[in-house]
């Protein structure tokens, strides 16, 4: 070149690059330009950013190191290289095939008439265009300041807007998520994506109640995701501990060289603390970028805690539901439970009506036509005192049948009653079957029926003597009352070693299958009639086994078919009844 302006030094040696220097190429086939260049902007400084220069000789060469260097902020391009438009095609494959649009341009030539400079501002985007023989060290050091403040602004917008971009592209996503900790992860993966850095970080919620405060580390990323799912009273290892908790206690966004917190403030009162450890420090354009987004994260985070909510009261709801409808299945069950004891005390109280109806009409009946008769002897002159006498017995007779059934009724009552008690003692139930064997002994001789009491020693158990009583003189009546006349009665009282029995053998008609299946059943008409024209009210078995049951004991009846009599059995379990 024929037009030098540095004056060189014999030694030139670049100086180190420092961490955050701007990056300039020098694009010439000339090494003296590249030395001088090197020499004019020795010690020039920018914001506190020094420079870092970087050669290339040709269009080709330069092609292939800005494509390696995206972070190339100023070209000082010659023209007129390997061809006379070298430099001119160099910058239409920096725009177009490289798609660099921030990067400064500035161009140098030292014949300014092969590329005129009206038509190369107007055609190519270049900074500026200077010929080499007015860029002196001033006019250098001036261009270069002003094409780095371009590129600054620049570089400020185009960061800003993709980081719109990208915060754009990132609330469809964030506001979709309904996990609290898949929208963590997502915003830690936004913020790195957003400020354009490797960085490590993790999310600490806190919410807030009348009674506690809790702290819950969310999502880790890098060195940080060992804390999730640590203790929740306060997860936080010592060193990062006092950063997270000065956040929550300020309030508000703070960035440092090393660390920088985000606080977030959510409508529902809970409060959101992201540490993000990054390998730079966030510029003004990441900070106003990261405000922006901090504010469309608080709608999410609100977004997912009301979800939650929504889902834990609809849990809740159902469970609600669930336990309304168990007791109303439950009321249902005992409606139906009550409905069908009230069926069958209607039906109970129509066959007590039926009972009393029919059999109590009898004595009745016997009681009025015997009383007419009285009033008639009584009208004779000459009382036939015999003959009344014949029919006050048979009313007396008639009552007593008629106080039975109604004893009987009343026994029934009592033993269908839920309180009723039992007061036990030490007896002999031998002895106890021997005195009702006696008493009923007169009204067998009636009929001449033999009544024997076949058991001799005493047989001791612990129950109420009176309710015993009562259960061994229903079987001996009825024994009395369906055995044929001059048929025989044995009563037996005996101890079976398990099993204290008692047993009632007649000579009756016997039973049949069906009487079988219903011995027991109150009201119930067996196919055997008393033979003596007695009246029964259908309850005495079903007394029995009342008894019998309060005692922890049970009821049988055997008979070999019709004709053939019949036993009936009463058994005691010597445990239950605490034989002595």
């Amino acid at each position: 070149m024929d037009d030098e302006i540095f004056l060189l030094p014999d030694d030139i040696t670049d100086p180190p690059a420092r961490a955050g220097a701007w990056t300039i190429a020098v694009v010439d086939d000339d090494p003296a330009v590249h030395e001088g260049t090197r020499y004019a902007l020795a010690g020039y400084e920018l914001d506190g950013r020094g420079l870092e220069i970087l050669s290339a000789y040709s269009a080709a060469e330069a092609r292939l190191l800005l494509a390696a260097r995206p972070d190339v902020a100023v070209v000082f391009l010659d023209v007129v290289m390997e061809s006379d438009d070298a430099g001119l095609r160099l910058v239409g494959d920096i725009r177009r095939e490289l798609g660099n649009e921030t990067v400064r341009i500035i161009l140098r030539t030292g014949q300014p008439g092969q590329a005129p400079e009206r038509r190369v501002i107007v055609d190519y985007d270049i900074n500026d265009y200077k010929a080499k023989t007015e860029l002196t060290a001033d006019k250098l050091f001036t261009s270069l300041t002003a094409a780095l403040r371009a590129y600054q602004q620049l570089k400020r917008l185009d960061e800003t807007r993709r980081g719109l971009e990208i915060i754009l592209d990132a609330a469809p996503m964030l506001l979709d998520h309904k996990s609290m900790q898949r929208l963590a992860e997502g915003v830690l993966t936004q913020v790195a994506s957003l400020l354009n850095v490797e960085c490590a970080g993790i999310l600490v919620l806190r919410e807030n109640d009348a009674t506690d405060e809790r702290f819950c580390v969310l999502a880790g990323s890098g060195c940080y995701g060992h804390y999730v799912g640590r203790n929740p009273a306060w997860p936080l290892d010592p060193d990062v501990h006092p950063v997270v908790e000065r956040a929550f206690a300020e309030r508000t966004h703070s960035f440092g060289d090393h660390w920088s917190t985000l606080y977030m403030h959510t409508a529902s009162g809970s409060e959101i603390v992201a540490l993000i450890d990054a390998d730079r420090s966030l510029s003004d354009t990441d900070r106003s970028l990261i405000d922006l987004l901090t504010t469309r994260l608080s709608i999410a985070f609100d977004n997912v805690i009301l979800y939650e909510k929504l889902q834990r009261a609809n849990v809740e709801l159902e469970q609600r539901v669930l336990e309304r409808t168990a007791e109303l299945i439950r009321a249902n069950r005992r409606l139906d439970l009550q409905r069908s004891n009230l069926r069958r005390a209607n039906n109970l109280k129509t066959e007590i009506l039926g009972t009393v109806a029919h059999d109590l009409k009898n004595p009745l009946s016997v009681i009025l036509g015997r009383s007419e008769m009285l009033s008639d002897m009584l009208a004779i002159e000459t009382v036939p005192k015999a003959q009344m006498g014949v029919q006050v017995e048979a009313v007396r007779t008639a009552a007593k049948r008629l106080i039975g059934m109604i004893d009987t009724l009343m026994a029934d009552a009592m033993n269908d009653a839920l309180d009723i008690t039992l007061r036990r003692e030490p007896l002999d139930l031998a002895a106890l079957a021997g005195e009702v064997c006696e008493a009923n002994r007169p009204l067998a001789e009636t009929k001449g029926q033999s009544l024997r009491f076949a058991t001799q020693e005493a047989v001791y158990v612990c129950g109420d003597s009176e309710r015993l009583r009562e259960a061994i003189d229903n079987l001996v009546s009825n024994a009395i009352k369906y055995s044929f006349i001059d048929s025989a009665i044995e009563v037996s009282v005996r101890d079976e070693g398990t099993e204290i029995i008692c047993a009632v053998t007649d000579q009756g008609p016997g039973l049949s299958p069906e009487d079988a299946s219903r011995l027991f059943g109150r009201f119930q008409r067996l196919s055997a009639k008393p033979t003596g024209g007695e009246g029964s009210t259908g309850l005495g078995l079903s007394i029995v086994r009342r008894i019998v049951e309060l005692h922890g004991g049970r009821t049988e009846a055997h008979s070999a078919g019709m004709g053939s009599g019949a036993t009936f059995l009463m058994r005691f379990p010597k445990i239950s009844v605490g034989l002595i």
